[in-house]
């Protein structure tokens, strides 16, 4: 495929874009590169030469119009191919929403995004929800939900290895999702321009085998985190008692303190 080739592609419907892809480059590249040959030729060929008169043609007779006409055809079944394989796609990905094994909250703002994921108990706002900052953990052969919401302006929430892009605009939360087919580190980007920090606004997405993620998410419980940051509880340390200590009464009386005391 061709924008595989240069994207690698390692979701469950990224294939269908791409071959979606494929199909447009070919019904609309051929034709095109047909009709600037044609065209190009024409030039070289009919241009100006000494003693041939120039013919002007209004298009108006068959003999003309006719290759015209004949090129609408192969243009309007391409056209019903294209809407066609779009159409199936688009409901694929965007219309009909798979049962999730888990999801996970996308918040844009200027210029980052913060990914929160529900924990251990898959329950958000719990005390064991886990936020990150540009960097988004999922495993992999895991479908997941994302809430997909913005802070501030519109921004675009894009995983170019997924072929994913979907706008977060304000005050909107918007639903969709995804299933990662192999392990490793991609990018995330904004794809809608949204200040002068768009640039600036790199992400990254770690997917991880199942087990390695149940580890990840153990390690960044907050709950654990916070337990093990405590100091350990001591005993209160007592005075120890010498053995050969007395009470006062029964300590030895110097000479001169007796001889004060009888005075």
């Amino acid at each position: 495929m061709i924008l595989n080739s240069l994207v690698p592609s390692i979701s469950t419907y990224s294939a269908d874009i791409d071959f979606l892809i494929d199909v447009i480059t070919l019904l609309v590249g051929v034709p095109f590169l047909i009709a600037c040959s044609v065209f190009f030729s024409f030039l070289f060929r009919f241009k100006k030469q000494e003693g041939v008169p120039s013919l002007y043609i209004t298009g108006n007779q068959h003999r003309h119009m006719k290759w015209i006409h004949r090129a609408h055809v192969p243009v309007l079944v391409f056209d019903v191919i294209i809407i066609v394989l779009a159409v199936n796609v688009w409901y694929d990905i965007k219309q009909d929403l798979p049962e999730a094994n888990s999801t996970v909250r996308v918040i844009a703002q200027q210029w980052a995004w913060t990914f929160q994921h529900p924990g251990l108990d898959d329950v958000f706002d719990t005390a064991d929800d886990i936020r990150t900052v540009n960097e988004l953990h999922i495993a992999k052969d895991t479908l997941y939900h994302f809430k997909l919401s913005s802070l501030d302006v519109i921004h675009s929430f894009s995983v170019p290895v997924f072929r994913l892009k979907q706008d977060a605009i304000p005050e909107r939360v918007i639903t969709g999702w995804f299933e990662a087919t192999q392990t490793g580190e991609h990018d995330i980007q904004c794809a809608e321009i949204c200040g002068i920090g768009h640039g600036l606004m790199p992400a990254r997405i770690i997917i991880e085998t199942p087990g390695q993620h149940a580890t990840w998410l153990a390690a960044n419980n907050p709950l654990t985190m916070a337990s093990s940051s405590r100091p350990e509880s001591r005993p209160e340390s007592r005075p120890e008692s010498r053995p050969d200590s007395q009470p006062e009464s029964e300590q030895e009386v110097s000479p001169r303190t007796q001889q004060l005391a009888a005075r």
